[in-house]
Formats: C-alpha cells, structure tokens, sequence
C-alpha cells in the first residue's frame, strides 16, 4: 500500500529507559510501514539533556509552538541517585514542567477503557479526565532548610517601591520553608483551556480547589475560574454541560460517588496525583492518555506514566519483558488526529483511528501485556512480552488499512 503523506511535521520528543525502547518499536513496526513520516526530532533522553544543558528541551518546546503538534516519549526527571547513576552537571528540572510552562498549557489525562477490565470503583461507567494546571505550586517552589530559632517572612517588594511583609512563622528550632507561586495570567489560560476543551468534548466540567483554608491563593482559582466561565456559559447551556465548583476534599468523596464521564479541573499537585489514582482505579497506569493543550491551540501528546525503570533494568540483562505501550501508542495517535485534522489529512486520521481500534481489537480478544492480564474478568488473558503484543496489534492494524 501507499504510505500516507504527511505535509506539516510533526514534532518528536524521544526519551528514557524502557519507554524509549518501546518508542522505536512502535515505530518500526506500527507507524513506518505506513505513514510517510515527518518529524523534527529532539532527543530529550536525560544524556543529551545533560550535554545540551536542557537547551533541547527548550528547543524542543519552541518547535512545539511553531508546528503545534508534538509526541513525547517519557523522559528521566533525576534526583540524587540519578545524578550519581548519569553522571550529570546538574539535577536538571522535568522536562514536561519546562515544556508545560513554555507553552502555557494545561494536561488533560484520560484513562483507555476497554469492555474487559472493570474499575476498581464499581460505579464508574465512563471514563473521569483530570484537567491539570501546569505551572506553578510546588513545582516552581523554592525552599530553605531553617537550621535552628528564627522569624520566617513572606515579603512582596513592588516595582512602585511598596512592600507588603507577613510573618509565616516564629522559629523556636530547626524546621522546613517552602515558597510557591502563581499568576493570574497562567490561572487565566488554565481557565480557558479547560472551558475550551470541555465543549471540544462535550463534557461537564468540575473545579476543586480549597479556598476556605487558602483565601488569597486557592480563592484567586476560583475568581478568576468564575470569571472566564461568563464567556463561555452561553455556549455550556446551549450544550447542555455544566460547570461545577466545589473543596477538593467534597469533590474526591463525589468522584468516588460518581458514574464519570466528566473532566475534573485540579491545581498542579492535586492533578499529579489524581490523575495515576484515576488511572489505577481505571486499570493501568499504562492505559492513560496524556495531552497538553495551550491556550493558543498548541498540542503535545504523550503517555501519563514513567520510564518503567525496572522494566528497562532487566532489558539490559537480556531478560524478556512485557511492557505495556497502550498510551505511547495512544499518544502517536492523538498527534497523528490532530495533526491530520489541522492540515486537512483525512487518510491520516482514519490511520490514527485504525491504529486504536487495532488496539483495542488486540486487548479484547485477551491478547495483552503481563500487567492486564489479572484485572481481565469474561475472557481468558493470554500475556505475551511486549513485541508480541505489538506484532499483534499490527496484524490487525494491516487488515484494517487494506
């Protein structure tokens, strides 16, 4: 057959580990054979990341914003133990938190739902999307450890020369300071972005925050949330989805309560989190998609979890391992719709829905990785390592492009 054409790149974020072994397997196998591929390549693997200084996770995110379509591989945030293991200059920041605040974006996350694997939470019938800011809060924190008595302070120094100072606490030993952030215009694009996509999908909206104990911080959310809601509220009725804000503590027991089928608009921190207990109460980690969306329209693509570091351990041995790439598949699929859908390609979105379907054919017929195969219920697992899983999948992916 005909490889598809593709006319604007697409921009590619290779990564870490095992999930960078899984990046080229996808490739080779389920996107080379039959997509004309064009990408502008960055390799955002935490070696060159060191070699470049992180400018290529920059540049990696310039590119983003010029082509507007990006997919990317799951890369290595270090901490102590990685500086050691690596060899680096320096504890280089997350390249996803460098890429979410030069876009200005906020990550949706969605878990991949099939027939056989039931939520842990039994009332859940469809599936809950997290909304997470992404800037700010305790990821552009800075902290001092307070060696021993001592007054700590909050001061504000306008350019207009005004000071605003306010004691945080009166040290009688040694403790821990932490400082965060936030600005209305990131809250702002947060804002718009989830209203946005809300009615992309058509689906009702929830905001949590917990502005009766943080009046000034977590309350600015939920001002300007209410804000920007009157330039969309016209188009939410005439679709018939609502908005809806609530403490954060009120919207866990609801969520729990819920049947889903909405998206859940959390602050940075509290999206981290809920977004790996959706995926786990939905199955895996490694069936959820994962999309940043800016304010101007811009789309990076990527899988919600990590670099399977213990996985990528025995690879190097020469172990076999059965790695699940549902949500890298997942994410070259989001970008290939997207980037058909904005260059007018409908061979290459048909190609992005074949390729899931493909997916999802695999895993209902029990074919599947180690992972799924005891949450299965109505059909009997059959595990195979991770090339068996994606042979499959291309098997039939053939057969639905014929």
């Amino acid at each position: 057959m005909e490889k598809i054409k593709m006319t604007t790149p697409l921009v590619e974020m290779d990564g870490d580990e095992m999930t960078r072994i899984l990046w080229k397997m996808i490739k080779d196998e389920l996107i080379l054979p039959f997509v004309d591929l064009k990408t502008e390549y960055f390799d955002l693997g935490l070696v060159k990341r060191d070699e470049t200084r992180d400018q290529i996770t920059v540049d990696a995110a310039e590119a983003t914003k010029r082509l507007g379509v990006a997919v990317k591989c799951a890369t290595i945030t270090p901490n102590a133990a990685r500086m050691t293991e690596y060899n680096l200059h320096e504890m280089w920041k997350s390249p996803n938190g460098t890429i979410r605040s030069r876009l200005d974006g906020t990550v949706f996350r969605t878990p991949i739902t099939i027939p056989s694997i039931h939520p842990v939470v039994k009332n859940w019938e469809k599936p809950i999307t997290i909304a997470r800011h992404a800037y700010g809060d305790v990821y552009k924190s800075v902290e001092i450890r307070v060696p021993g008595e001592g007054k700590a302070k909050l001061v504000y120094e306008g350019a207009d020369g005004k000071q605003e100072e306010v004691l945080i606490h009166d040290f009688k030993g040694a403790g821990v300071l932490q400082g965060m952030h936030n600005t209305d215009k990131s809250i702002r694009s947060f804002a718009h972005s989830c209203f946005k996509f809300a009615i992309d999908t058509k689906q009702d909206l929830w905001f949590s925050t917990k502005d009766t104990i943080s009046k000034k911080y977590d309350g600015r959310f939920r001002q300007i949330f209410e804000e920007v809601f009157e330039e969309y509220k016209a188009k939410f009725e005439e679709l018939g989805i609502t908005y809806f804000y609530t403490l954060i503590d009120d919207a866990v027991a609801r969520v729990i309560r819920s049947k889903g089928g909405y998206i859940w608009a959390c602050k940075n921190y509290d999206g981290d989190v809920m977004s790996d207990m959706v995926s786990t109460a939905f199955g895996s980690l490694a069936m959820m998609t994962s999309v940043l969306v800016s304010p101007d329209g811009k789309y990076e693509y990527e899988a919600a979890h990590g670099t399977v570091t213990r996985h990528y351990y025995k690879y190097l041995k020469g172990e076999e391992t059965s790695t699940n790439p549902m949500a890298t598949i997942f994410a070259w699929s989001g970008a290939f719709r997207k980037r058909g859908e904005m260059d007018n390609l409908p061979e290459l979105v048909r190609y992005a829905d074949a390729l899931e379907a493909a997916c999802f054919e695999t895993l209902n017929e029990g074919i599947c990785t180690k992972d799924l195969a005891g949450l299965m219920e109505g059909i009997t697992p059959q595990p195979v390592n991770s090339a068996g899983f994606i042979a499959a999948i291309r098997e039939r992916l053939e057969k639905r492009l014929a």
